[in-house]
């Protein structure tokens, strides 16, 4: 049984004005901070009770964080050619943007959400 979650990713454009928001907004306190190049982000942790709040800045196109901020129609015709099932066949407008998903058959249960916010 899971009984904690040690933290939680959030991608951003920036870290320095996310970094800013949290602190300032929520009072949380920065951890640590790293740039890790192999995987292409910019890193800070902030302690959130017995968790963590992990900002991910991406450092460059081809890292797994920027691709999630990134325009969706291009991800879900990738899937598509992978043969991916998804509940959406075109990015709509949603909450966070626009959006669409994969069926859950597809990730095993999971409803993954992709999303572009709208500048």
């Amino acid at each position: 049984m899971i009984d904690k979650i040690h933290h939680i990713g959030i991608a951003v454009r920036s870290l320095d004005e996310a970094l800013e928001f949290y602190r300032d907004t929520f009072g949380l306190h920065l951890h640590a901070q790293d740039t890790i190049e192999d995987q292409g982000v910019k890193a800070a942790l902030l302690t959130i009770g017995q968790s963590e709040i992990e900002l991910l800045e991406p450092t460059r196109p081809d890292s797994a964080v920027g691709r999630f901020l990134e325009r969706v129609d291009g991800e879900l015709e990738a899937l598509k050619q992978k043969g991916v099932e998804l509940v959406d066949q075109h990015p709509r407008r949603g909450i966070a943007g626009l959006i669409c998903f994969l069926h859950p058959k597809a990730s095993k249960g999971v409803l993954v959400e992709l999303a572009t916010p709208i500048d």
